[in-house]
C-alpha cells in the first residue's frame, strides 16, 4: 500500500510500503539521514528521537519502533530539519553549544529533537521531557542548563509543521499485507475476517517483536487512523477511555481525579514511549507487569470488547485468565475501558531498579474506603506478583469489616502470603517481592495518617 507524509517540510509519497519497515531504518538507509541514531533499537535510549506532528500536535517519538505506515498523513522532523532552511541554528542547538552540552555526540541528535519538541510545546519540566534520552558522557547538568536557557526564546516558524492528506487506509484486496482502517466499524469487519492478524496501536511492544525477535507479523492492521477509538469521554457513570488513547493523554485526564495514577503513568516510560503507547495495547498484551491494569482494576474498571457487530463488557480483572492468556476471542479487540466515578482513595506504588522509564518489579495499586472508622471496601491489586495482574483477595477479606488501624493493616499484610507465590527473576527475588508488596500496604496506611512516606520529598 501507499503512504504520504511530510519530512522536514517536504512532502514524501511512498508506494508499496512494507508494514514493518521502521522509520529509523528508512531514514538512514533510504534517505541518508544518519543524524537519527540507532542505540538500543527498543525505545529506551532516545538516540533515534524524531518529532511527529498530527492533528493533536507535535510529539517526540522513538523512530526505531515506529513503522512507516504509522506516519501516513503526518509530518516528521529529524535532527537535520531542526535548524532553519538558511542554516540558522535552533535556540536549543545554540544553547547546547553555549553550555557545552555535548561530548561524544552520539546521543546529542536525540536530545536536540526532544528539546526542540518540548520548546515548541512550551514544556519546561526538562527532567521529565528528557528522561527518555540517555547520555553517558556529558552528564545531564549542562544539557538541562541548555534547555533552561532556550526555554524563553522564540519558536522558529519552520518548526510549526503541518500534516498532509493521508492515503486510503483499506486496500481493495483483502489479502493486502497491511490495512489502515479509518474507523472502528471498518476495523471490526476486517478483523473478523482476519482473526489471526496483528493489530498495531502504538507499536511500543509490537515494535520489539520486529527489531528484537525478527517476527513475521503476517496480516497487519494499523489503528492510528481510527479516531473513534481514541479519546476520553465523561459519562454519567465515569470516564470512558478509548483503546487508542495514549498514555500521555490518559495521564492528563486522570491527574485531577486520581493523581497517584497519573504519577504512575509518568513513570511508565519516557515521554517518547507515552506519546505512542495506548491504554488498549497496555491491556490487550496481557503483561503481568503492565502498569495500567493494576490501577484500573483497583478503580473497578470495566472493559469493553468488540467482535464484528457484537460487543460485550466485563470487569477488567476478569480479562486476565493466566500468564499469556486473556478472555479475548479470535477477531475480538479492546474498544474501550470505563472507570466509574468514585472518591479518590487510590494510591499507586511502583518498585523498579530505575526510578524513571523502567519495568516494574512490583506495582501495587491500592484503594481502601473507610466509613465511620471501619473498612468497607478494599481493592488491593498487584502486578509482578503472579502470572497476571491480580487482586489480593485474602488480604482484602482481612481488612473489610475491621477497624482502620495499623493492627488490621498488619493482619492483611500477613494474609498477602496466602494470596501470592511470586517468582524470582532478574528484577527481584520472590521474598523481596512479597516483602515489598506487604510494605506497600503499610505505606498506604501511614500515608492515610498524613505521615511523610515519599522518599523523594525531602524537607529541612
Amino acid at each position: 500500500m501507499d503512504i504520504a507524509f511530510r519530512l522536514n517540510g517536504e512532502t514524501v509519497a511512498l508506494r508499496d510500503v512494507a508494514p514493518t519497515v521502521t522509520l529509523l531504518d528508512w531514514l538512514r538507509e533510504e534517505r541518508g539521514l544518519t543524524g537519527t541514531k540507532e542505540g538500543c533499537n527498543e525505545g529506551d535510549c532516545g538516540a533515534c528521537s524524531v518529532m511527529v506532528t498530527d492533528h493533536s500536535g507535535a510529539h517526540a517519538l522513538n523512530a526505531c519502533i515506529l513503522f512507516l505506515p504509522q506516519l501516513n498523513g503526518k509530518a516528521v522532523r529529524t535532527v537535520e530539519g531542526v535548524a532553519a532552511p538558511d542554516g540558522t541554528l535552533h535556540p536549543v542547538q545554540r544553547a547546547m553549544i553555549d553550555h557545552h552540552g555535548s561530548q561524544c555526540g552520539f546521543c546529542t541528535p536525540g536530545f536536540i529533537v526532544s528539546m526542540a519538541t518540548a520548546h515548541l510545546n512550551g514544556a519546561t519540566d526538562h527532567d521529565v521531557q528528557l528522561a527518555g534520552n540517555l547520555c553517558r558522557c556529558t552528564g545531564y547538568a549542562p544539557i538541562i542548563r541548555a534547555a533552561e536557557a532556550a526555554a524563553d526564546q522564540p519558536i522558529p516558524q519552520h518548526m510549526r509543521d503541518r500534516s498532509v492528506s493521508a492515503t486510503e487506509g483499506l486496500a481493495a484486496e483483502l489479502d493486502a499485507p497491511w490495512v489502515q482502517p479509518v474507523d472502528t466499524d471498518a476495523l471490526a469487519t476486517w478483523y473478523a475476517n482476519h482473526p489471526d492478524a496483528t493489530l498495531i496501536a502504538g507499536a511500543t511492544d509490537v515494535g520489539l517483536w520486529v527489531t528484537k525477535e525478527f517476527r513475521d507479523l503476517g496480516h497487519v492492521a494499523f489503528l492510528n487512523r481510527c479516531a473513534d477509538l481514541r479519546g476520553i469521554n465523561e459519562t454519567d457513570d465515569g470516564l470512558q477511555i478509548g483503546a487508542m488513547t495514549t498514555l500521555t493523554e490518559l495521564e492528563a485526564a486522570v491527574a485531577p481525579l486520581y493523581p497517584s495514577f497519573a504519577e504512575l503513568i509518568r513513570r511508565y516510560g519516557s515521554v517518547q514511549v507515552r506519546n505512542a503507547a495506548t491504554i488498549g495495547g497496555n491491556i490487550a498484551n496481557g503483561s503481568p507487569i503492565g502498569d495500567g491494569p493494576p490501577a484500573l482494576i483497583a478503580l473497578g474498571a470495566t472493559l469493553h470488547l468488540r467482535h464484528d457487530q457484537t460487543r460485550r463488557n466485563m470487569p477488567l480483572e476478569a480479562f486476565f485468565l493466566d500468564y499469556g492468556k486473556q478472555d479475548r476471542r479470535p477477531g475480538e479487540f479492546v474498544e474501550a475501558v470505563t472507570i466509574p466515578d468514585q472518591p479518590d482513595r487510590l494510591r499507586c506504588y511502583k518498585l523498579s531498579k530505575r526510578f524513571d522509564q523502567d519495568i516494574s518489579a512490583v506495582c501495587g495499586c491500592l484503594s481502601i474506603t473507610v466509613e465511620d472508622g471501619v473498612v468497607s471496601i478494599a481493592r488491593l491489586v498487584y502486578g509482578g506478583m503472579a502470572g497476571t495482574p491480580k487482586r489480593a483477595q485474602k488480604a482484602e477479606a482481612a481488612l473489610i469489616g475491621t477497624a482502620w488501624s495499623e493492627t488490621s493493616v498488619r493482619a492483611a499484610m500477613a494474609a498477602l502470603c496466602d494470596d501470592f507465590e511470586p517468582l524470582s527473576d532478574m528484577r527481584a527475588s520472590a521474598s523481596y517481592r512479597l516483602q515489598t508488596a506487604q510494605n506497600m500496604l503499610l505505606r498506604y496506611w501511614y500515608a492515610d495518617q498524613d505521615a511523610h512516606v515519599n522518599a523523594l520529598e525531602v524537607s529541612p
